[in-house]
C-alpha cells in the first residue's frame, strides 16, 4: 500500500516536470529529434522539478566537438545557498559520438540550427533534453502554421 502511494507521487512529479518549447515548432521546421542528457548541478535539477525553466531564445552550438545549450534559463533554486547556480550558464549535452557527428555534419549545411524542444524527467529521475535540428521558417510558412492551428481548433469546437 505504501509503495503504491509513493509511485503515484513519483508519477505526478514526472508529469509536472515536462516542459515544452512551443515557439520552436512555430519558428523552425523540425526534421530530426534527439534525446540528450545534460550536465547539471544539484540546484539546477531541483529548479527543473519545480518547472522553473524558460526556453526563450535558447539554442545549441558545437565547441571543440562537444554540444552545448546556450540561453536556457533555469531559475535559481529558492532554497539554495550562496553556492547557487548561474541561471544562464552554458550546459553540456551528452550524446553518442555517432549522433554528434551526424548533427555536426548537418549543422555545416546552410540554414540548419539545433534548438531545444522539450525537457523532461525520466523514470530514473534524470533530466533529459529533447533537441531538434531544423530550418528556420519563412513568413509564409508561419502563416500556414497559424491557419492549420486555427482549422484544428475549429474542428475541435464542432465535435464538442
Amino acid at each position: 500500500m505504501h509503495y503504491e502511494w509513493l509511485t503515484a507521487i513519483n508519477q505526478a512529479q514526472r508529469q509536472m516536470a515536462e516542459l515544452k518549447n512551443r515557439s520552436a515548432y512555430f519558428e523552425y521546421a523540425i526534421e530530426d529529434k534527439y534525446i540528450a542528457g545534460m550536465v547539471l548541478l544539484g540546484t539546477e535539477i531541483k529548479s527543473i522539478r519545480a518547472n522553473k525553466v524558460s526556453f526563450n531564445d535558447s539554442f545549441c552550438y558545437f565547441s571543440k566537438g562537444e554540444l552545448y545549450v546556450k540561453s536556457l534559463h533555469i531559475a535559481e533554486y529558492s532554497h539554495g545557498t550562496s553556492s547557487n547556480h548561474d541561471p544562464l550558464r552554458e550546459r553540456k549535452l551528452l550524446l553518442t559520438k555517432r549522433e554528434l557527428r551526424k548533427l555536426e555534419n548537418k549543422m555545416k549545411e546552410r540554414g540548419y540550427t539545433i534548438v531545444p524542444l522539450r525537457m523532461f524527467i525520466t523514470d530514473k529521475s534524470l533530466a533529459k533534453l529533447e533537441i531538434g535540428i531544423g530550418k528556420g521558417k519563412k513568413l509564409h510558412d508561419k502563416r500556414d502554421s497559424i491557419k492549420e492551428r486555427e482549422a484544428d481548433r475549429e474542428l475541435r469546437r464542432q465535435f464538442k
